[in-house]
């Protein structure tokens, strides 16, 4: 399918029913901090720019074979979905702009020596370990680089007012990595090492074969798909990295690998702390036993990550050691709301990106928030507190949320969380349920599966988006418009770091190491190649019909 080029709102195809140390800015008292953005519905601006996005243009592999470049490819065309509504053709002429914002999720900061990772599960699983993770502060902070460059929403113009995260902000429910999220997202200096502040002690210089081995001539397993070596790699990933902080309000939603180690134990595991912060490691494990334990894991049957404590006792005389670190502790729920709450990562805010006081006191990581004039956003907590990767909406969130939307029957909700409707078993149906019963609800939008994904509910439409971590490390805006024809527009956006999508392997500055970011993803050994979604599921116009809102 070929859609028309360019953000241009009215045209495109239409798919029918049949188809270690972080150093934050200055406290908040000390620089100025702007209360969130206010949008009242505003005409929709005649020239909104592609600068920037996908649409413009896309990281695309040059040449065949092997190890490959990345260059500048062309953009990805905006497609029309006409599943729930049907769009009319003078649309671009009447609507006006109601809300505009970005989607960031799955940023997964890594702390990527630190003892809890089971990277010997590589051969099992390409999310074991990553080539590109080492670099995922400075890509993070060219992420945020992008969104603080764009004019406006590419659609309609409009000013962007926040930016939301769906969760996996930091990938290992580690102190040192929560502090990199904010510091990045609030602005500040960030030094991503932990252990040994004078070098690298991880699987990159190992010497085992299972991994890249950047700054060694070992011909591992990497290097001989062509992976190139990179002399002084290590040193400039963990050397200080600078981020300007969002130039907008910043919202958070919390995700599975937020608050539990591995982003599927019960956190607040004495052995699992213990081990988190102390002097060994374990780098290698024989095949059948890696195997084993993936099985366990993917199917959610050690949650309390017993069959995985067994293993590191198992193998004790195979740990390596390394420098202990009370930074890689792992931080409670109460934590991690009590770290959005503080002065230092308030950057331009809003006081706790979403949470409050009240939160804090409740350890309740959902909310709700004002967006604009007439749209309310709704942040949910999906993760499973006990122990568990899939996600869960309980009695008692339900009942929250079912209150929130009576609260709100005037208003247009969007509602944010990690987990996706299929990816929550346990009262995920009751949650899509709820939302199709209060045609209010525009939309559901979330991330969790690294995959760019857009999926009609008679009502409402679910929005999911790749991560920040696979390629091809994804990022959306998010525009709302009221049509002035009986029908509401989502325009969903993909935008990508501000990175060059070219590579130079002598420039390890941190902007090279941003674009190195996005070229080690793509090359990645055993990456799922499908992530990116169909055309519909990428840069689209979502139509809706404009129903009353009191229910």
């Amino acid at each position: 399918m070929a859609g028309a080029a360019g953000a241009t709102a009215g045209l495109g195809v239409v798919l029918g029913p049949a188809g270690g140390s972080a150093t934050a800015g200055p406290p908040a008292a000390a620089r100025a901090v702007p209360g969130p953005r206010r949008m009242a519905a505003a005409a929709a601006a005649e020239h909104p720019s592609a600068t920037g996005t996908t649409l413009h243009s896309v990281a695309t592999p040059q040449g065949g074979g092997g190890y490959r470049r990345l260059g500048d490819g062309p953009g990805w065309d905006r497609v029309v979905r006409a599943e729930l509504a049907a769009p009319s053709a003078g649309r671009a002429d009447t609507r006006t702009a109601l809300a505009s914002f970005a989607q960031f999720t799955d940023l997964h900061m890594v702390d990527v020596q630190h003892p809890l990772r089971y990277e010997y599960l590589r051969a099992e699983t390409a999310s074991a370990w990553r080539p590109q993770e080492a670099l995922s502060v400075a890509g993070v902070v060219s992420l945020i680089e992008r969104v603080n460059s764009l004019p406006g929403g590419p659609a309609t113009g409009a000013p962007l007012s926040f930016v939301m995260t769906t969760g996996d902000n930091t990938d290992n429910n580690c102190t040192a990595e929560l502090e990199w999220f904010l510091t990045a997202m609030s602005g500040g200096r960030i030094t991503p090492n932990t252990g040994d502040s004078r070098a690298y002690e991880g699987v990159q210089n190992s010497g085992l074969e299972l991994y890249w081995q950047p700054d060694s001539a070992l011909r591992d397993g990497d290097k001989q798909l062509g992976f190139p070596r990179l002399d002084g790699f290590l040193e400039a990933a963990i050397r200080e990295v600078r981020s300007p902080g969002l130039a907008l309000p910043w919202y958070s939603t919390v995700g599975n690998h937020d608050l539990l180690p591995g982003g599927c134990y019960a956190s607040a595991d004495p052995f699992l702390t213990e081990f988190a912060v102390g002097g060994r490691k374990l780098y290698d494990l024989p095949r059948a036993e890696g195997a084993a334990l993936w099985k366990q894991v993917r199917k959610g049957r050690d949650p309390k990550g017993e069959q995985y404590k067994e293993l590191l006792r198992t193998h004790r005389a195979e740990l390596r050691a390394v420098t202990p670190d009370p930074g890689r502790a792992p931080f409670t729920p109460r934590e991690y709301l009590a770290a959005h709450l503080d002065p230092r990562y308030t950057g331009p805010g809003p006081v706790g990106h979403g949470y409050t006081e009240a939160n804090l006191v409740e350890e309740r990581a959902y909310y709700s928030f004002r967006i604009s004039d007439d749209v309310v956003g709704i942040s949910l907590d999906t993760t499973r507190r006990g122990g568990h990767y899939e996600g869960r909406v309980g009695p008692g969130q339900l009942r929250w949320l079912e209150q929130e939307l009576k609260r709100h029957r005037d208003d247009w909700v969007l509602v944010f969380s990690h987990h996706t409707s299929d990816s929550t078993p346990d009262g995920g149906a009751e949650l899509t349920d709820l939302l199709g019963r209060n045609p209010h609800v525009l939309a559901w939008i979330n991330g969790h599966g690294h995959r760019n994904s857009v999926t009609p509910h008679g009502t409402f439409w679910e929005v999911s988006t790749a991560s920040h971590i696979d390629f091809p490390q994804l990022a959306r805006t998010i525009e709302l418009t009221d049509n002035g024809d009986g029908t509401l527009s989502l325009f969903t956006t993909l935008i990508e770091s501000a990175a060059p999508h070219r590579t130079d392997h002598a420039d390890l500055s941190q902007a090279g190491l941003a674009s190195l970011y996005r070229e080690l993803s793509f090359n990645a050994p055993g990456r799922r190649t499908e992530l990116a979604g169909e055309e519909g599921d990428r840069n689209t116009e979502l139509v809706l019909r404009k129903p009353k809102k009191r229910v």
